[in-house]
């Protein structure tokens, strides 16, 4: 395996990270205006006060080192993402600002709240943006972005923008699910009901269009050997749909998520088979992309401190902020 490879598994890990686990609590912020002004926006809240700022270090690690490692590709992929990019940026700040000034500033609490549900919203719509204009194709012209402003927008990368917002949204409802108890609990319950079937429906139009975007993935998912995979993959998405909706039904509580999780896993594995082993999907592959190898083993070293440690203190916050949270937040708790 060659430095080259090893990076893309890195920044690759480093983006399925993110989405795992910014995921959920962007997913509680979409949901936020549903539940009910006071102990229960409240409560809401605390489930992600202790990790929410912690998620969004993988987005970082993934940025970066796109940038160090694919140095031809974020030349390439920034310009031609601006908007969204900048948009998704921009609802990540309005979002922290809201989350740390609601508690502090009382009296303006009301706008503080929408801010937290827009920033939300407008930071998962821009990611799913972002997907489905690199699924699509970027237009390249040498080694620069060839295409204009707007290529982005068109009616595929919408439509990964409303599917990200309803995978998100599914995915608080399941850690509220996991983590709270009392009427926020019941919610997320009800929520989960009616967000597993939509997600279902919006991976299935996803999935049904993207062969059809480049013939290169129609050749990966509808010959052989691609077809082989293309043919299990319905069917774990359905099952897991499926266990997904029974636990829920059921009244469990850390099943809907880990469910939730398996959808994901397997969207993303779909994905990797659609593009693997390009960068920019069809024109520019993660080699003719790849910074000198000097640099690639200069960098390899510092992730090689910095990923363990970021694993080791995510891994200890979700350890010592487990369990249910009340009103009061974790504070009120005594482990």
């Amino acid at each position: 395996m060659d430095l080259t490879v090893i990076w893309a598994g890195i920044i690759a890990f480093a983006v399925a990270m993110y989405v795992v686990m910014d995921g959920f609590d962007l997913g509680i912020g979409i949901l936020f205006p549903r539940f009910r002004v006071g102990s229960e926006r409240d409560m809401a809240m605390n489930a992600i006060a202790p990790v929410w700022d912690g998620n969004e270090t993988w987005l970082v690690l993934g940025g970066g080192g796109l940038m160090a490692a694919f140095p031809l590709a974020y030349a390439i992929v920034l310009p031609a993402l601006y908007a969204p990019l900048i948009a998704m940026l921009l609802g990540l700040i309005f979002r922290g600002v809201a989350f740390e000034f609601r508690w502090r500033d009382p009296n303006h609490r009301k706008a503080w709240d929408a801010a937290f549900c827009i920033g939300s919203s407008v930071a998962t719509f821009a990611q799913g943006i972002t997907l489905g204009a690199l699924l699509q194709g970027i237009a390249v012209n040498g080694r620069s972005y060839g295409g204009g402003w707007w290529d982005w927008l068109t009616p595929f990368s919408l439509l990964c923008g409303f599917s990200l917002l309803v995978g998100y949204a599914l995915l608080g409802a399941c850690w509220l699910i996991w983590r709270t108890e009392g009427p926020v609990h019941d919610d997320a319950r009800r929520f989960a009901k009616w967000l597993t079937p939509a997600m279902v429906v919006a991976l299935g139009l996803v999935s049904l269009a993207t062969p059809f975007l480049d013939g290169q993935y129609y050749v990966r998912w509808l010959s052989s050997p691609g077809l082989f995979v293309a043919i299990p993959m319905p069917i774990l998405v359905g099952v897991a749909a499926i266990m997904l909706w029974r636990t829920v039904h059921k009244g469990k509580d850390h099943s809907p998520f880990l469910w939730a999780l398996a959808i994901f896993g397997l969207s993303m594995a779909g994905l990797a088979v659609s593009i693997w082993p390009d960068v920019i999907p069809g024109r520019v592959t993660i080699w003719e992309a790849a910074s000198p190898p000097v640099s690639q083993l200069f960098m390899l070293v510092g992730a090689g401190v910095m990923v363990p440690l970021i694993l080791a203190y995510t891994g200890w916050s979700y350890w010592v902020f487990r369990g249910k949270v009340g009103e009061d937040g974790y504070h009120a708790h005594d482990h």
